[in-house]
């Protein structure tokens, strides 16, 4: 796949194929294409992995572009200010990743869900039961909220981390979480009842911005716009 990162802090990836050349996507990533593109729409696995894949953040459908000519241009924007990364898929390197991670692979790579199998790490990591999991061979693309900071963990290195902060991390790393201890770090900490922590050995690639975050941070604006604007007009208590 050759392609090239846009956009700044708002990025895009534009992906130049040859005839014949195809790439997966979600439902409706695609920005724009030349008109030497074609795309078709499928359910990638049967109906049953698709929907699986679609309680993991992505979309129920595939989405296949494959060029007509040499030199095709198409372009995917990502759903949230942040980073495209490149990842390459193979036997040794497969990942876990947040909902919502993918944006664009190659058609040999599979995009699956995988149930976390602790309980307790599924409902209170942020991410729940059901993140990505990314296999095959090829080269992947995936979406990361805000700026990517690497983490090589050692065999039997811990890291703990906020929820929501956790974007990727390799599949020979253990996933889990730890209950915040101390009754005033619970309660005035600001961190919550749980932290994801992660054990290496493996690669973590995480997040500086998460969603719910800046959810939280604009919703108070929001609220705000919104009871301004629907607060009835001043009425004169004059007679005219």
């Amino acid at each position: 796949m050759k392609y090239e990162v846009i956009g700044g802090s708002f990025p895009a990836v534009n992906v130049k194929l040859d005839a014949g050349e195809s790439v997966i996507t979600q439902s409706g990533a695609m920005a724009w294409e030349e008109p030497t593109i074609e795309m078709q729409t499928n359910a990638e696995g049967g109906l049953l992995k698709s929907i699986g894949r679609m309680f993991s953040g992505a979309s129920l459908m595939f989405v296949t572009h494959t060029a007509t000519q040499d030199d095709s241009d198409i372009t995917f924007s990502a759903s949230f200010p942040g980073t495209i990364m490149e990842f390459k898929i193979d036997a040794d390197h497969e990942y876990f990743a947040q909902k919502s991670a993918f944006l664009v692979a190659d058609p040999t790579v599979h995009i699956d869900a995988s149930v976390n199998k602790n309980f307790w790490a599924g409902l209170f990591s942020g991410e729940g039961f059901i993140l990505q999991k990314y296999s095959g061979e090829g080269t992947m693309l995936t979406e990361i909220d805000g700026s990517v900071v690497e983490v090589d963990l050692k065999e039997g290195e811990k890291i703990k981390v906020e929820t929501g902060h956790v974007a990727v991390f390799e599949s020979t790393v253990a996933f889990d979480v730890e209950q915040v201890s101390g009754f005033k770090n619970i309660l005035f900490g600001g961190q919550g009842l749980f932290l994801t922590t992660l054990t290496g050995p493996g690669k973590v690639y995480l997040q500086t911005l998460t969603a719910q975050d800046m959810a939280h941070k604009l919703n108070p604006y929001i609220s705000s716009g919104s009871s301004s604007s629907s607060s009835p007009a001043p009425t004169s208590s004059g007679t005219e």
